[in-house]
């Protein structure tokens, strides 16, 4: 346990050494609700109904913009391979990279939200379900792509094709994000929440040993 924990201190640490990919994520987010207002112009109702599926929208397209450095930083300087046969299973390490992977983006990103919630008129009595809803949604966010960087950890453009193969595995989170989002009909929302939930069970129990097969696939 004391090896798992010091490696997620060891990425945490390395994160804030580097502190810009995080302000660049946490940017990004602002960004998409800074902008979509002006294109959306000044119905206000409109943006309140949209509110909930471009926040959605803007964590997937900023978590996707940092998966890339969930491995290869590792990988291009041999810490990787040395993982490979330390004392902690491949398993384990995968899990740990997960874990500081969503304290460094998914985190700062929920934190932002209030504001990106302000920003697109969103009723404070749904703002708290929104969190809730992101708390289920950004860890499944957070396994495919970390399956996605094994993929193309080894490859040399790895960083443009890993979004292209993990968006489609990130789409019914999305739905299923947006839709227990829905005060329209209480009913489809709660099944879609319990749907969420369930993707996100599945995503992060399974995707340490998909990541870890798939990161030995890539070193053999």
């Amino acid at each position: 346990m004391s090896g798992f924990v010091a490696l997620i201190r060891r990425d945490l640490t390395l994160a804030a050494r580097v502190g810009g990919d995080v302000l660049t994520v946490v940017l990004f987010f602002a960004l998409i609700g800074i902008v979509l207002p002006f294109a959306i112009g000044p119905d206000r109702p409109l943006l309140t109904r949209l509110a909930p599926a471009i926040i959605m929208t803007a964590i997937l397209l900023a978590l996707l913009l940092a998966i890339d450095r969930l491995f290869r930083a590792d990988h291009e300087d041999g810490t990787l391979a040395a993982m490979r046969f330390g004392h902690l299973p491949l398993e384990a390490v995968v899990f740990a990279k997960m874990i500081a992977q969503w304290l460094t983006t998914a985190l700062p990103l929920l934190l932002a939200t209030p504001l990106m919630g302000f920003m697109l008129n969103l009723p404070p009595a749904l703002l708290g379900r929104t969190l809730i809803v992101l708390l289920l949604g950004t860890p499944a966010l957070i396994s495919f792509g970390a399956i996605g960087a094994a993929v193309t950890v080894t490859l040399r453009r790895g960083g443009l094709l890993a979004p292209i193969l993990v968006l489609p595995l990130c789409l019914p989170t999305l739905i299923f994000a947006v839709g227990a989002l829905d005060d329209t009909a209480p009913g489809s929302a709660d099944a879609a929440f319990w749907f969420l939930a369930g993707i996100a069970l599945l995503a992060t129990a399974f995707t340490p040993f998909i990541a870890a097969y798939t990161l030995r696939l890539g070193s053999e």
